[in-house]
């Protein structure tokens, strides 16, 4: 629904450690595959890296 109204969205097993109803996630890459696919067929575009870490007003090392 995030990606729908225009929000970011989180993913990671941090957040769920499932991929669908009764099945676990193999890897968080396999969520976030998941979810950049989602965003992409509703016509989001998807943050790289260094994107993401100037939208969380993260610093880089």
């Amino acid at each position: 629904m995030a990606i729908v109204l225009g929000g970011h969205v989180r993913v990671g097993f941090e957040d769920n450690i499932y991929y669908s109803r009764g099945v676990l996630a193999k890897s968080n890459g396999e969520l976030v595959a998941r979810m950049a696919r989602l965003a992409r067929e509703l016509g989001r575009s998807v943050a790289s890296p260094a994107e993401a870490r100037k939208i969380l007003k993260l610093m880089d090392n």
